[in-house]
């Protein structure tokens, strides 16, 4: 229930993250927007007054009238449509050189701080003759006749200003002899447009600090969403951890103060006050019982040392000694169980430097795990071997095997493998925490290799003097 709840918690923590980065997307795509639309309206601005001065107003004069002169030619059958515009375009690019060399100058006074593009096109051309229209030009499929400056594509342009020129001209006709004046309407569209040169860096630049922001923002929420779940999933592991461990504290509790309970009432019993063997052995079970309980208590108390805490009384031992007394004490213990111990001690001498107690208590969890663990017949393999590295002693057992994912989890307090969802197996989960914590006070190291339904083997390095 608890694990459906984080899952769901998680799933809603997950589509608000992605609704609120997409909340922020939308926001930063419409400042985006609105920067982009005042840097090239504040553009606009600083060049429109370019295209009204006395200078320009001489140079759109002169194309103007050399337009308009064309136009009368072709109003006296004396070019074709088609050469009107030929016949302008040299005019306009050699007045285009007059046209960029004062546009130039005049961008540089305006100090925009960026390069820019400017061109003027012409959008049609179309003659008035009564109630008949005669379009000598119009640009089809967004193609634009050309006069100033730089020409690029119109869209990456902004218009800043269209025109639409429209006049009246007597244009005379001699060609019977005779002078005939003519009026000729003319309309032309024109259109101005500028290319800023790397626009989009010099928007983004001025977003620069919004999207660090932002991006901060986002670290921060996607930072603080993990470290909430982590820890919800970390209080929910410590809540699992502690009712498993009160579940088993207090089965291994039960058995002994139940023990106590009968102990305590046969001595009540005068048959047993009566018999000194009976009353004698009421007393050992007493005695026993609350030897366990306190060995209970003082795993409890004791186990959950770090290694840090863990004081050491070392002492010189030699291997093949220590570990044969090791093994037939732990053989003794487990006579009740079919256990079969093959032994291959280090052949030479090797002095070891240890806490005796301890690092025996260390070697007897691993060893009592692989009995728990183990199937009916334990068969335990004891190697030790002097490497360059250490001291290197191996354990390995025929047992139910680890899963390669709870390799680090077996060292953890409290943790104890499970087969499925099920402890079947007796104890508090203490036993291969502390060994870890004795070797590390050793300044030595533990590893495991493990299969399932093959076996673990344990592999404990120790410093040697």
């Amino acid at each position: 229930m608890m694990k459906q709840k984080i899952n769901i918690l998680i799933i809603i923590s997950i589509i608000t993250l992605l609704a609120l980065s997409g909340i922020q997307g939308y926001l930063i795509y419409n400042t985006y927007q609105l920067k982009k639309d005042v840097f090239i309206k504040e553009t606009k601005k600083s060049v429109s007054s370019i295209d009204n001065t006395k200078e320009m107003d001489s140079i759109s004069e002169l194309w103007y009238n050399q337009l308009t002169k064309n136009l009368g030619e072709y109003k006296k059958n004396k070019l074709l449509k088609k050469e009107t515009i030929e016949l302008f375009k040299p005019f306009t690019d050699s007045l285009n050189t007059i046209f960029r060399e004062y546009y130039n100058k005049e961008i540089d006074k305006a100090n925009l701080g960026y390069a820019l593009k400017y061109k003027k096109t012409i959008k049609s051309i179309i003659l008035y003759d009564n109630d008949t229209l005669d379009t000598i030009f119009l640009n089809k499929n967004g193609e634009s006749y050309f006069l100033f400056g730089e020409s690029f594509p119109d869209k990456e342009g902004n218009v800043i200003s269209k025109g639409r020129w429209f006049t009246e001209h007597d244009v005379e006709d001699d060609s019977s002899g005779s002078i005939i004046k003519t009026e000729l309407t003319i309309e032309i569209k024109t259109e101005d447009a500028i290319s800023i040169i790397g626009w989009k860096r010099i928007v983004f630049g001025q977003m620069a600090s919004l999207f660090m922001f932002s991006l901060l923002l986002l670290v921060f929420v996607v930072g603080l969403l993990f470290y909430s779940i982590k820890t919800v999933i970390q209080q929910k592991k410590i809540a699992d951890v502690r009712d498993d461990f009160i579940n088993n504290i207090t089965h291994e509790l039960k058995t002994p103060l139940a023990t106590l309970g009968i102990a305590s009432k046969s001595l009540r019993n005068k048959e047993t006050q009566n018999s000194p063997k009976i009353f004698s052995n009421a007393l050992d079970i007493l005695d026993r019982q609350n030897n366990r309980l306190q060995k209970l208590i003082d795993q409890v108390m004791n186990n959950t040392l770090g290694s840090e805490e863990i004081v050491l009384k070392k002492e010189k031992f030699l291997d093949t000694q220590y570990f044969r007394e090791i093994l037939e004490d732990f053989q003794v213990s487990v006579h009740h169980k079919e256990v079969e111990v093959n032994t291959k001690i280090e052949v030479r001498k090797v002095y070891l430097q240890i806490d005796r107690f301890l690092f025996t208590t260390a070697i007897f969890n691993i060893l009592e795990n692989a009995v728990k663990y183990g199937k009916e017949k334990v068969a335990i393999t004891f190697r030790t071997e002097l490497k360059k590295d250490g001291y290197e002693i191996s354990i390995q057992d025929n047992g139910i095997g680890i899963s390669e994912k709870e390799y680090a989890k077996i060292f953890e307090k409290f943790y104890r493998v499970a087969t499925g969802n099920i402890h079947d197996v007796k104890g508090l989960g203490l036993g291969l925490f502390y060994t870890n914590q004795i070797i590390k006070a050793h300044h030595g190291k533990i590893r495991i290799e493990s299969k399932l339904e093959e076996g673990t083997k344990f592999i404990i390095t120790i410093p040697v003097i």
